[in-house]
């Protein structure tokens, strides 16, 4: 009894995710970035201090109602990105220029937060990004409330995406989500993560 339960141990802990360590970029966040933060602005206390707190990708596909199997390829491809189950989204009205009818398909959405959050920052920021065919920097603009959304015009900046196996060129958005309070303060937390604004 007590040797095949210790034979089945180390599998169920690291199928559970027991043994993983802490994202590199959380780490680096509450070590130094953190710090810098409360230096810059002086908060009055450390709840104030910004964080990323979910990440949004967000493909839409104006074909896909005619075409479901369309649908069905690109919620695979933000699985194989993320490594989380995408989810499709719906169409919140009818829009008759564009044959869009209340309910319809027209996309795939993943969120990601906690650890899955953490680990996809740091490979769309160090891996992917700096992929971008002539990457000279990201827009600097924010959402006026401390978020960012960023338009990339293909999935195959991320290296979880075989090549050989894509039909056809997938925009999406990536949107980080903060708690930062203004547009400066989200640009100096993404900045201090390593995302790679364009200098102006």
């Amino acid at each position: 009894m007590s040797a095949k339960t210790t034979a089945k141990t180390p599998a169920k802990a690291t199928a559970h995710g027991a043994a993983r360590t802490k994202p590199r970029l959380r780490e680096t966040y509450e070590q130094a970035i953190r710090p810098a933060l409360l230096e810059k602005f002086a908060y009055g206390s450390a709840m104030e201090i910004p964080k990323p707190v979910k990440v949004v990708l967000n493909m839409g596909l104006g074909s896909a109602p005619q075409n479901p199997k369309l649908l069905e390829v690109a919620i695979g491809e933000l699985e194989t990105i993320t490594g989380q189950k995408a989810v499709p989204t719906r169409a919140r009205k009818s829009i008759s220029n564009f044959k869009v009818r209340e309910g319809m398909t027209i996309g795939a959405r993943v969120t990601l937060r906690q650890d899955h959050m953490w680990e996809f920052l740091d490979r769309f920021i160090n891996v992917a990004l700096p992929r971008i065919r002539d990457f000279r920097g990201v827009p600097a603009r924010l959402s006026g409330s401390g978020d960012y959304t960023l338009g990339l015009k293909d999935q195959l900046i991320f290296p979880e995406i075989d090549y050989d196996k894509v039909d056809a060129p997938r925009g999406m958005n990536v949107t980080i989500v903060t708690t930062a309070k203004t547009d400066e303060e989200g640009r100096e937390l993404l900045s201090l993560l390593g995302m790679p604004f364009r200098r102006s």
